[in-house]
């Protein structure tokens, strides 16, 4: 092969397959989408510790989605060989989230959209989601939920327990109840009334209550 045919080669003429200016709309496109995400993702975040690496992660999603497909689209031979190597990659790292499945499948999804040249599509589509994802995620239903958990040394304490929660919090549901020759531990979720946590101290005064302890959590138990 002599030196003209390396510049004849069809892998060079692959190089003008998307034009500049495509290329530049498109990734642009794609980090604006990837921002709106980013934010959308902050904005409805509920669990117990934000992971900045993850809202990075949703923008270079979308990004690397629409670089993919623009290869993909310009060249049929080079479809093929992607759908290969992707079928062979393995991801083992654990989602804790549900919603953080939402929030990848949205950035690939918008970045495939993008590449494909429905940019409408892919910005209104991403904007009804994120005032959906926004509106449903922040709504509370009759506050936070905390979990109650009480250490009580006989049956007896434990109905003036039950009393003193039903009186003083708006709803509430027991979860779980350890029994033991000790005594029983009693975890029961509960909604707060204005953020009035001073039923807590009455219970602790209680005769026969150990203990009471008052925590936050996002509202996924798991038994």
């Amino acid at each position: 092969m002599s030196f003209n045919d390396i510049f004849k080669s069809d892998f060079l003429k692959n190089i003008t397959a998307v034009s500049l200016a495509d290329m530049v709309i498109i990734m642009a496109m794609a980090f604006a989408v990837g921002m709106l995400i980013f934010i959308v993702y902050k904005k409805t975040f509920s669990g117990v510790m934000y992971s900045s690496g993850f809202g990075v992660t949703l923008i270079a999603l979308t990004m690397i989605s629409s670089l993919v497909i623009l290869a993909v689209t310009s060249n049929v031979v080079l479809s093929l060989g992607m759908v290969g190597a992707l079928s062979i990659v393995r991801f083992r790292t654990a989602i804790k989230e549900p919603l953080d499945i939402a929030f990848l499948f949205w950035s690939i999804a918008a970045g495939i959209v993008l590449a494909a040249g429905m940019i409408p599509l892919a910005v209104f589509g991403s904007v009804i989601i994120a005032v959906m994802l926004i509106v449903f995620v922040n709504r509370k239903d009759g506050g936070a939920p905390y979990i109650l958990v009480v250490s009580c040394e006989n049956e007896e304490a434990e109905n003036d327990v039950k009393k003193i929660v039903s009186e003083s919090c708006g709803k509430s549901s027991v979860k779980s109840k350890s029994v033991s020759k000790s005594g029983t531990e009693l975890n029961i979720e509960v909604r707060l009334k204005k953020d009035d946590t001073r039923f807590v101290n009455k219970i602790a005064e209680a005769g026969g209550v150990r203990s009471a302890v008052l925590v936050s959590y996002n509202g996924d138990y798991m038994s």
